[in-house]
């Protein structure tokens, strides 16, 4: 008589952890639990990109700082400016020659007006 009771208690108790466990899993799978889930991920997933994208700014930053000061933009503005580059200018002297417009170097020099008929 033990027995019987045992296994009858076995029983029982495997069909009620079966039966709750088949109730949970199907209360997941109802549409407003999917609902509720999704949204939660989205959430989820929206707060990791908004940590992403301050993680990259704060990163920008710091080696947009780097730069400056590797390249001296982060200098004092009343600091000695360093002396301005000198260009060589080539003048384009021409000169007149039997009424012809020449060149520096006595090459013949051509109006490019559109409107001239060649």
């Amino acid at each position: 008589m033990f027995r019987r009771t045992f296994w009858f208690t076995a029983g029982a108790a495997a069909g009620v952890w079966a039966t709750t466990k088949v109730n949970r899993k199907l209360k997941k799978l109802t549409p407003e639990s999917l609902a509720a889930q999704a949204a939660n991920k989205a959430i989820e997933a929206g707060h990791k990109l908004k940590d992403f994208a301050l993680d990259v700014r704060d990163n920008m930053v710091e080696r947009e700082a780097e730069l400056g000061e590797a390249l001296g933009l982060n200098a004092h503005p009343d600091a000695a400016l360093p002396a301005g580059r000198r260009f060589a200018v080539i003048e384009n002297t021409t000169h007149d020659s039997d009424n012809k417009k020449t060149q520096y170097l006595g090459t013949p020099r051509h109006s490019y007006n559109r409107n001239e008929d060649h």
